[in-house]
């Protein structure tokens, strides 16, 4: 494999790990989150600073990924206890974020050449951001077949029952989003350690990505129903990013990457709208209402 594909694939798989953050809040919680376009770069802000001031590279990406969820729980906070707009919410928090993430860097750029990273060893970056992406899966899979797991989708799916059963449906919100952009945020931390720097403008544009890569995941395997949630997002992310790289490769400028962006989510859309009877964001809606809806699954919790 070229070392273009072998690219492509670990910018791919980083980004898979967004993609199943950003899955918790828009197809579990129904949740526009643009929150996570702060908590990218935040955590990308906090393992660099960390990794200049000499901690271990693994304990600063674990400390970027608790951070993230501090950025989640203020867009939490902001929602439910002060009753603003979601999207508003969302959209203060990563304003907010740009500032801070700008103050913990103390400049726009840092560069991490020169750092010990979680890449400075001889087992190949692609199995280490590979290893790390299916372990946030692997995670979130068995999460959500717990207790709390089953509240979580029940939240997004069925508020009465959630409040039926003396559940705080607003800290079950607040948990999501605090898994969300914690996982958002780890991301972050491995792209800034994977290219080498940390720069205040990396987070532009994630949810865009993100959301992309969701409804690129499920209209690509809408046949096969089967399949986790954070599979088709995993899936999505390095489909996406490859027809990135393809157009780039055959010869569009870098400056027009966000165009591309913008019209392979257009299109994606225009297509997903296509067939309306067959849009699988019901069929996901209809799973996770299966889940909390059967009697013994409500015994269960």
């Amino acid at each position: 494999m070229s070392s273009f594909w072998i690219s492509v694939l670990e910018q791919g798989l980083i980004f898979a790990i967004m993609a199943q953050g950003v899955y918790i809040t828009y197809k579990i919680l129904d949740f526009p989150d643009l929150s996570v376009d702060g908590t990218f770069p935040l955590g990308a802000a906090i393992t660099s600073a960390l990794l200049l001031k000499g901690v271990n590279p693994y304990l600063a990406t674990l400390a970027a990924l608790f951070f993230g969820m501090f950025g989640g729980l203020a867009t939490g906070v902001l929602h439910v206890k002060l009753k603003i707009t979601n999207l508003l919410s969302g959209i203060l928090v990563m304003i907010g974020l740009y500032s801070i993430n700008l103050r913990i860097m103390s400049k726009p750029n840092i560069p991490l050449f020169n750092q010990s990273i979680i890449f400075n060893n001889s087992v190949p970056k692609v199995l280490i951001i590979l290893a790390v992406a299916l372990i946030v899966k692997l995670t979130l899979d068995i999460f959500l077949k717990t207790k709390l797991g089953f509240l979580l989708k029940a939240t997004g799916d069925n508020h009465q029952l959630v409040t039926s059963l003396g559940v705080d449906i607003d800290s079950m919100k607040i948990l999501g989003l605090m898994l969300s952009n914690g996982i958002v945020a780890l991301s972050g931390s491995i792209l800034a350690q994977h290219q080498g720097f940390a720069d205040i403008g990396m987070g532009g544009g994630m949810i865009v990505t993100g959301l992309a890569s969701i409804i690129l995941g499920e209209a690509l395997l809408k046949h096969f129903n089967f399949i986790k949630g954070t599979t088709l997002a995993i899936i999505g992310a390095m489909v996406y990013k490859a027809i990135i790289a393809l157009a780039l490769k055959l010869g569009l400028p870098p400056t027009d990457l966000k165009l591309i962006s913008s019209v392979i989510v257009i299109v994606i859309l225009a297509l997903y709208q296509a067939n309306p009877k067959k849009s699988l964001k019901p069929l996901v809606k209809k799973g996770g209402s299966q889940v909390v809806t059967n009697t013994k699954s409500i015994q269960d919790i």
